[in-house]
């Protein structure tokens, strides 16, 4: 009996709301992870072209990354609520951390 259960679990249903959530959400926190590392990264911001290349290539594989997982949430709604968290989130200490850094607080 609870083979069957899992098995009706792994529907495709609420694929349109995962997928779009992984699309906005996930390529809104790959920039935010990739400013986070551009900021706070060996060498700060203006290390060099080496690190803007990295930064420019790093949005990719996180967004290919979040986009992957995010068909198991169990619900679009669910998807859309963690990644938006996960994403503000992200966004709030890259703001956070470059004001700390250009008004000199550290």
């Amino acid at each position: 009996m609870s083979r069957a259960r899992a098995a009706a679990a792994l529907t495709s249903r609420n694929w349109l709301p995962k997928a779009s959530a992984g699309l906005v959400l996930g390529f809104a926190l790959a920039l935010a992870v990739s400013g986070l590392f551009a900021w706070f990264g060996p060498g700060g911001l203006f290390d060099g072209a080496g690190k803007t290349q990295v930064n420019m290539w790093l949005i990719s594989p996180i967004w290919c990354g979040v986009l992957s997982l995010c068909f198991l949430f169990r619900s679009g709604r669910a998807a859309w609520i963690w990644l938006g968290t996960a994403t503000l989130l992200a966004f709030a200490l890259l703001y956070g951390g470059r004001w700390m850094i250009t008004s000199g607080g550290l």
